[in-house]
């Protein structure tokens, strides 16, 4: 049954990271990615806190493995990066890549933080 929670969340999940992405880059004219960034940084944010939650084995499939699976993206983060870096940009597919990952494990710690002190 779990397996019908994870697709239920991945369903959520995958439009709220279409949308968010073309909402943010659609204000930046810029060619970071922002987008991809923020959906990252967000993503990490709330699987930290269901992790910090210690929320049951269902809530879990349903939030950390569908929502948050769905709405983060390695993949278009790993390939951004290499368009970044192919088309010259190489100080932004560096300045990508390292505040992906810092800001993707501040997140995560941040939001496991902020779940233990509300369930506290």
């Amino acid at each position: 049954m779990n397996w019908l929670l994870v697709v239920v969340g991945a369903a959520v999940g995958a439009p709220l990271r279409y949308l968010t992405d073309r909402a943010v880059q659609a204000r930046h004219d810029s060619v970071f990615p922002w987008g991809t960034f923020v959906v990252n940084a967000a993503g990490s944010l709330v699987l930290g806190a269901v992790a910090g939650a210690s929320v049951s084995s269902p809530a879990y499939a349903l939030l950390g493995t569908g929502l948050c699976g769905a709405l983060t993206t390695y993949s278009t983060f790993s390939y951004e990066t290499l368009r970044l870096a192919e088309r010259g940009r190489r100080f932004l597919a560096v300045a990508n890549a390292a505040a992906s990952v810092l800001v993707g494990l501040g997140s995560v710690f941040l939001g496991l933080e902020l779940a233990r002190a509300l369930t506290a």
